[in-house]
């Protein structure tokens, strides 16, 4: 997801045992929140690409900039308060696994913002920066 400025939280933090907000089944704790606090690191651009969502859904800042590359990443990341992230939904990945030293992925997100529902279609470029896969850069798809 890009642009610094126009994305929000969903107004709480995920609680470790509920379900995780990227859509896999599996607890926020056991899923992204382990790459939020630190604990692991994505192994793949898709599994990054999840992480974010949830990071813009629970407004984790501190991660969002953390794993964006430091060439393209903004100061800082103006999360929207009144936007509510409603379900990721991946469309298309490309490279990006764990002998991938870069990758894709095609995505949807639904919102709702301000009682108005919308989507974001963007296709996301990773590279692996310090051993590590990072955010790039953002396309909007029509």
């Amino acid at each position: 997801m890009s642009r610094g400025t126009s994305t929000g939280k969903s107004g709480s933090a995920a609680r470790d045992d509920s379900p995780c907000l990227c859509g896999l089944p599996s607890s926020y704790g056991e899923c992204c929140g382990r790459f939020h606090s630190g604990t692991a690191a994505a192994p793949t651009a898709e599994r990054l690409m999840r992480a974010r969502y949830s990071a813009f859904a629970v407004g984790d800042e501190p991660y969002l900039l953390s794993s964006w590359h430091p060439a393209t990443r903004p100061t800082r990341v103006d999360l929207d308060p009144a936007m509510r992230w409603a379900g990721l939904e991946i469309l298309a990945t490309t490279e990006g696994s764990a002998f991938h030293t870069k990758g894709t992925v095609t995505f949807r997100a639904r919102y709702t913002r301000r009682g108005e529902k919308g989507t974001l279609h963007e296709r996301s470029r990773f590279e692996r920066h310090e051993g590590a896969w990072v955010y790039v850069e953002g396309t909007f798809v029509d």
